[in-house]
């Protein structure tokens, strides 16, 4: 049987996957013009979404740095699906500048998921092993 540490170690690493792949899709987007960028975008918001719901629903982690960097994660995908809503609604200069703050905050929540995963990594080592 799985140890809780393995499952929570397992759910973070399919968590900052997919905050990666979410960050992935805003890039490629942002290389593309017009419309094209729109229509990416429309995914964006149920992306990120999707991803701070999987923060939430990772209740087994119990370092609290861990702790404190995924809830910082979640205001970052937060932030990122409203970016990408005011995209959305923008043309022109505004519309590029809530591009940008979209991939930034996408960018920042993949940094604050990979170090939980790292505080959960360096608690497991200083722990005493069983």
């Amino acid at each position: 049987m799985e140890k809780t540490e393995d499952k929570v170690k397992d759910a973070l690493g399919h968590i900052r996957a997919a905050a990666q792949d979410l960050h992935g899709a805003i890039s490629d987007a942002t290389a593309k013009r017009g419309g094209a960028v729109k229509a990416d975008f429309e995914t964006v918001s149920q992306k990120a979404e999707a991803v701070a719901e999987s923060i939430k629903g990772c209740a087994g982690v119990q370092d609290e740095a861990a702790k404190k960097r995924l809830a910082e994660a979640v205001t970052h995908l937060e932030a990122t699906q409203k970016d990408a809503a005011e995209a959305l609604k923008s043309s022109g200069q505004a519309f590029q500048n809530a591009v940008r703050q979209t991939l930034a905050d996408a960018r920042a929540s993949v940094q604050k998921v990979s170090e939980a995963v790292a505080a959960v990594r360096s608690a497991e080592f200083t722990q005493p092993h069983k």
